[in-house]
């Protein structure tokens, strides 16, 4: 996340099995929410990183940040 209530990257592609953290570069505090339920890093606040989010499947993980909704990202993952 940085500056400009954006994730950057916007999308990243990950393998099964990896984990992924959000780190926040910005000066308000964001989360990283699945869109449709799964994983949700809580309230990240500025300069903070989330804990570790596990990746055990295949699939294209789309997520938002529930406090600025037009805030989307995603990540591809991989075998």
């Amino acid at each position: 996340m940085r500056g400009d209530k954006s994730y950057t990257p916007s999308s990243a592609s990950v393998s099964v099995g990896q984990q992924v953290a959000w780190h926040n570069a910005d000066s308000i505090a964001h989360t990283a929410t699945q869109d449709g339920g799964g994983f949700d890093t809580g309230r990240i606040s500025p300069g903070a990183t989330s804990a570790p989010v596990p990746i055990n499947r295949t699939d294209t993980l789309s997520y938002h940040c529930t406090v600025h909704p037009s805030m989307v990202g995603e990540t591809r993952v991989k075998p």
